[in-house]
């Protein structure tokens, strides 16, 4: 079995041996080879890490996301030097036109909202299908907010017209968790690349140093949505947050083949960096289907 993501949720201590991460506690002592890591999260403050293993893992390009003391993701790990021509790509970035940034905004909102259908489908609220005529009216640059207007309704038919978006309540959190992850794993293909995750196309915040992860991962939004609708009414503890992490080793239809989610992005990433190099709209509809693959827990 090949782990994708290793949880460390009790007191441990990692450290590097011969290509091994080395997970020691009070119970045991695990091996783990990182060709068979992913991703790493640390869902505990009362784990230490050697400064070898945190520069093999970062060398390895293994994503690692750190957890407060609520359990809830607040940072990661990311490598100076993902890729040999970093520079060249990051010259590139700057010198992307807004009209390409328009145009592949335009695609996302038009992804993001076929994927909200795609969701409230398969829910069967009765107003699924009001969504595709905000699809048709989406401008370049979706200068007319069709993603906004999609979202009211979408979040109302989902879970209610009740429902605030980022209240203080289980959903959001939930759906705040599986966000924090999607964003990671985003990041770090973006990094991968050789691009900057702060130069986003449509985020623009100065205080927010993943304005392009923002920008990208829209599209993937309605995945963890409708995950979080089916289990609206669970407690969220260590086990749905597991789940949740679970989401990104499930299989989904992709050009109609079947990849893993983590692929599929990876796939998605280098679409979005062609269309901004060549200026050309895109499609990438994304579809569920019920798969799974166990992740790793110390």
């Amino acid at each position: 079995m090949s782990f994708r993501t290793i949880v460390i949720a009790k007191k441990s201590k990692l450290s590097y041996k011969n290509r091994f991460l080395v997970v020691k506690n009070e119970e045991e002592e695990k091996f783990i080879h990182l060709s068979e890591i992913d991703t790493i999260i640390i869902d505990s403050i009362a784990v230490s890490i050697s400064s070898y293993l945190l520069k093999e893992l970062s060398s390895n390009k293994i994503n690692i996301i750190f957890c407060d003391e609520k359990h809830n993701p607040f940072g990661e790990l990311q490598s100076f030097y993902s890729k040999h021509n970093s520079t060249k790509k990051i010259y590139q970035q700057i010198k992307w036109t807004q009209k390409s940034k328009d145009i592949l905004w335009q695609s996302i909102v038009k992804n993001k909202i076929y994927n909200q259908h795609v969701v409230l489908k398969t829910v069967k609220a009765s107003n699924a299908d009001q969504l595709l005529k905000y699809i048709e009216e989406v401008k370049i640059g979706d200068k007319t907010n069709r993603e906004g207007h999609a979202a009211k309704v979408y979040f109302n038919a989902l879970f209610g017209k009740k429902f605030i978006r980022n209240a203080d309540d289980n959903i959001n959190t939930a759906l705040n968790y599986g966000y924090a992850i999607l964003l990671s794993t985003i990041s770090k293909e973006i990094v991968n690349m050789g691009y900057l995750t702060q130069l986003g196309i449509h985020h623009k915040n100065e205080f927010n140093d993943f304005n392009l992860s923002c920008d990208i991962m829209e599209t993937f939004r309605p995945i963890i949505d409708l995950y979080v609708f089916f289990n609206k009414d669970k407690t969220f503890d260590f086990n749905y947050k597991l789940e949740l992490i679970n989401i990104f080793n499930k299989t989904f239809k992709y050009n109609n083949k079947m990849f893993v989610l983590k692929d599929i992005i990876n796939q998605h990433v280098k679409k979005v960096f062609l269309s901004l190099e060549e200026g050309l709209a895109y499609e990438d509809f994304i579809y569920e289907e019920p798969n799974n693959e166990s992740n790793c827990v110390f």
